[in-house]
């Protein structure tokens, strides 16, 4: 079961961190499109590496690399199927696996990659707007929050304390 409390949590650090709203948008978005990916099993660690490749923060990047739930990853790996499949001008094709394992997937992972890149890169920058968006909105609750933010905004860049 979903713990509610726990994610309220995750979300209420992140939202404060100490770090310009747009890095951490840009963890989550990379995050985001790590979890549509159909390598299963390998999010979380593709998301710590992609969070020390890019400088990213590893919170946010490991938060964005969970958003593609067990609800949602058999519905976002048919879609990215079907999408894969007509941007590569096959003729449709139903796609059935036993499980999420690489190996079951591996006869469309053209198709999957493909289709799997476009959903992600959407996702992500729909994620990226959306995280943005609620760390501003979160940090003008808080006037020191509202303040650092503001003027890491005029500067463009974290702040050196």
């Amino acid at each position: 079961m979903i713990d509610k409390e726990k994610w309220q949590k995750r979300f209420r650090e992140i939202l404060s961190l100490d770090s310009h709203p747009a890095h951490i948008a840009a963890g989550f978005a990379v995050g985001t499109f790590i979890s549509f990916t159909p390598f299963f099993g390998v999010h979380t660690p593709m998301a710590i590496a992609a969070a020390f490749l890019f400088r990213l923060n590893k919170l946010t990047c490991i938060t964005g690399a969970w958003v593609n739930t067990p609800l949602t990853v058999a519905p976002a790996l048919i879609l990215s199927h079907k999408l894969g499949q007509m941007l590569l001008g096959l003729p449709p094709m139903e796609i059935s696996f036993s499980s999420l394992e690489w190996s079951d997937l591996k006869e469309h992972a053209a198709s999957l990659i493909l289709g799997s890149s476009l959903l992600g890169f959407a996702a992500a920058l729909v994620g990226y707007a959306a995280c943005y968006w609620l760390v501003i909105r979160f940090r003008k609750k808080d006037d020191s929050l509202a303040e650092i933010t503001r003027e890491m905004e005029e500067v463009g860049e974290e702040l050196d304390e």
